[in-house]
């Protein structure tokens, strides 16, 4: 079966100007695809814009009037890291939309798993704050979705920024259907994300927080994926995962502090492919969140399609860190997750 991905020119009309999340990324991602062959092996899904009710199962009604409001008269500053501008309601509708679109896809055998290239990302923006280049949550309110219109009752959403996906979190805090896990370098922005926040009582334990130090690299990533991401998984037994994924924990990103290689998200990847392959037939949906350093981003991108395609070889032409530092010792954070989890 194909793998899709999620595309549109609406996307680009978000206008931020020299801000680090800007049209480029997307633009670069698509061309690399191209030059490199693989954008023709992929079926394209076209978005649509998500309705008020689907947004507003996950954001304020309020909030999406506001949003919509200042798009109308010229955009503005939303937060001092969030721009608007007046086309970025539209892209931020379709980007939710889009994301409803790859899930579709998916759920209904179109397509084995999808990827959807939308902008502005998502998973910062909580019920009624824009924050972190984020306006809409865009996964979250596909996950919704997903449980409502497909009647499922375990979602697994695996976030692999480098920045905590506080909105995301906060969206499904107490809600048992949803199993959030999130690897992100700690401490950074937003600041949340701590190991013992795991849920309020009604969704205790399904709330995965992973801090990992600065400078972690492929070997530590991998740890806690193998010792403590799949077995929580396999435990809740998902029917469906979703992915935020964010290249920005590439060595190359100039937000963040990591040390991952384009070969060691592609490792990332794998892990999440195997859990799909063995508890949801192969489905996988994902969304784009960070990743700045455009060639970094544009062939770790590749690198995502191609394990989803089971292609065995990884072309990493960015190689290992430049400057390298030493990396951190996991163990104890790897000990203290294992007891908050209760994972032998």
């Amino acid at each position: 079966m194909s793998v899709g991905y999620v595309y549109d020119p609406v996307y680009l009309q978000h206008d931020t100007g020299y801000h680090s999340e800007n049209a480029n990324r997307l633009t670069s991602i698509l061309s690399y695809l191209e030059k490199t062959g693989l954008l023709a092996e992929l079926k394209i899904i076209k978005p649509r814009a998500a309705s008020i009710d689907e947004i507003a199962a996950v954001h304020d009604r309020e909030y999406i009037s506001y949003l919509a409001y200042v798009a109308k008269n010229g955009g503005a500053w939303l937060e001092v890291d969030t721009v608007m501008s007046p086309k970025s309601y539209d892209a931020a509708v379709y980007a939710a939309g889009g994301t409803i679109s790859a899930t579709d896809e998916v759920m209904q055998g179109k397509v084995s798993s999808a990827f959807a290239l939308v902008r502005p990302p998502g998973h910062h923006a909580t019920y009624d704050r824009a924050m972190g280049f984020c306006m809409f949550n865009n996964i979250a309110i596909a996950a919704k979705y997903a449980l409502s219109k497909y009647k499922l009752e375990r979602i697994a959403i695996i976030d692999f920024d480098v920045h905590h996906g506080n909105g995301t979190q906060d969206a499904f805090n107490s809600d048992p259907h949803v199993l959030y896990v999130s690897t992100h370098q700690y401490p950074h922005y937003p600041g949340s994300g701590n190991a013992e926040d795991t849920g309020t009582p009604e969704g205790r334990g399904t709330i995965l927080n992973v801090p990992m130090p600065a400078a972690s690299g492929d070997h530590e990533y991998h740890t806690v994926f193998e010792k403590i991401i799949v077995p929580v998984a396999k435990r809740y037994k998902p029917q469906l995962i979703m992915v935020s994924a964010g290249y920005d924990i590439h060595w190359s990103d100039e937000l963040a502090q990591m040390q991952v290689t384009t070969t060691g998200i592609a490792d990332i990847v794998r892990f999440i492919k195997q859990l799909a392959d063995e508890f949801c037939q192969g489905k996988i949906v994902i969304a784009l969140e960070g990743g700045y350093n455009l060639e970094a981003l544009s062939t770790s991108v590749k690198a995502t399609f191609d394990v989803l395609m089971n292609k065995k070889e990884i072309e990493d032409i960015m190689g290992t860190p430049k400057r390298r530092v030493s990396n951190p010792d996991i163990a104890p954070l790897v000990k203290q997750l294992k007891a908050i989890h209760h994972l032998s």
